[in-house]
Formats: C-alpha cells, structure tokens, sequence
C-alpha cells in the first residue's frame, strides 16, 4: 500500500485547518480508505473533533517526540470505521525547546511517520497555527501540503511567508515536498468580497486553487463540539456535501499524479 502524507498548514489561525483536515480525514476513510489524522497542534480540536478528548494518558504524539512510546502504541481509533489518530497533548508546547539542542530535530516526524508507511492508505497532519519546529516537523515529513485559505481580506496576508517556507523546506530537507493546492474556506456566495478575494488568489495560483469551495456553515462550527466530524453530525448540510466533494477532487488529482509518475 502506497502512502500519501499531506500537511494542512497556515500559520494563521481561523482559517478553516482544523475543520479540513478533520472532516476531508473523515471523507477518505467513508470511501474506504484506511487514514490517519495526526494531531501536531498543542489545542488538541482535531483530536477532540473526532472524538478523543485528553484522558488517554501517555499516548499521544509527545510521547512519540521524547521517544517515551513507539507510533503504533500511541494510535487510538476513533467511531468512524478506518478513521485512526494520533492525538495531540498540551505537552506539545514545550516540545519545541526540547527539540533546540538535538541533531536532526526538523525530521523527528519524519522519523516518526515512517513505521505508518504502508499501513494507511493517507495520514493528514494538522499543523499549528505558526510556522514555528512542530510545523517545519510536519512539513519534512509530508510529501505535500493543502493550504486552507479563508476567503477574507487578509487571506493573502501571510501566504508568501508559508510558501516561502515550504520552498525553504523542500530546498533543504525534503526534495518531493509539493502543494497539493489551496482550498477556500468559509465561502459565503452572497458576499462581494469574497468573490473579489476568491478570485485574486485563483489569478495568482490557477490550477494549484481546489475548484471545491467550502462554505460557512453553522452545522460545520457545531460538529467538533459534539465531539463528531460532520459525517456524523449531518452529512446532509452544505459543508458535509462540499467536504465529500473535495474528498472526491482531493482524490482525483491523487490518481492524476499518480498516473504521471
């Protein structure tokens, strides 16, 4: 089995990463792939999105940063069949600090993931909201990243300085790493600015721009508090049916990439 590691990544907060990485992890394992959703955000809300909440102890992914646990032991299953994470833990604030002083310390995830290879079909990593080690982790060991952009005025602010990063980063320490494409979020059709921004970012990027847009959906703020990714909460509602369409674009342009390799 081929696996595909992809980073969701934006240093700025609010955008929508959590909710996609989450919900697109839960959209993939309803199509019959096996996923992990790793949580490298020190919050936690993608691992209490699908449910686990911080009473697991020692398996988290810290304990896989200090070398306390090996990966497989601290992968916990979630109520969606083929949905796996590897959850977040406050600790992760302090891994940072820790990881100054090591050799190698931008690909501890890297060493991390690599016993998952071949054993999920896709693992997803939601990055904190900084382009601080924990994200430059993420992005080493990923082999792209989706960039989930609010459609808003300060939606371009910032997106040079992570581009610039992850051409920093595949310079340096990951050759293959690509975009995998920039994904609108809180989409709202009635607006005229976010068509005006919709549109600047789709003149700048073209194809590299996902033709799903997700909309701004109550049912979607919802879900994560029940502790359900919306699959669960209401796979009718217009997010649910704009998160299945981007599981199916995500997944086309898998294979297309696949078939040019």
């Amino acid at each position: 089995m081929d696996t595909k590691v992809v980073a969701l990544a934006n240093q700025k907060g609010g955008v929508g990463k959590t909710t996609t990485a989450l919900n697109l992890a839960a959209v993939l394992a309803a199509k019959g792939k096996k996923v992990l959703l790793v949580d490298s955000d020190p919050q936690g809300n993608a691992s209490s999105g699908v449910g686990v909440f911080r009473t697991n102890g020692d398996k988290n992914l810290y304990s896989c940063f200090t070398g306390a646990k090996e990966t497989k032991d601290c992968i916990l299953t979630t109520n969606l069949k083929n949905l796996s994470v590897l959850p977040a833990s406050i600790d992760l604030v302090g891994v940072e600090i820790e990881l100054i002083s090591q050799n190698q310390r931008e690909k501890k995830m890297q060493s991390i993931l690599r016993p998952l290879r071949g054993v999920y079909h896709y693992v997803l990593i939601d990055c904190p909201p900084s382009l601080g080690l924990l994200t430059i982790n993420s992005l080493t060991a990923a082999d792209s990243v989706l960039i989930p952009l609010q459609c808003e005025y300060f939606a371009m602010e910032g997106l040079a300085q992570l581009i610039q990063t992850i051409r920093k980063v595949k310079k340096n320490l990951n050759r293959g790493l690509y975009i995998e494409g920039l994904l609108l979020t809180m989409y709202d059709r009635r607006n005229r600015l976010t068509h005006s921004v919709a549109s600047e970012i789709q003149n700048h990027f073209g194809d590299q721009v996902f033709r799903t847009a997700i909309p701004r959906n109550v049912r979607l703020s919802e879900s994560p508090s029940h502790g359900q990714t919306i699959i669960e909460y209401d796979a009718q509602c217009s997010g649910a049916k704009a998160y299945k369409e981007l599981g199916k674009e995500f997944l086309q342009r898998t294979n297309n990439r696949a078939g040019r390799a």
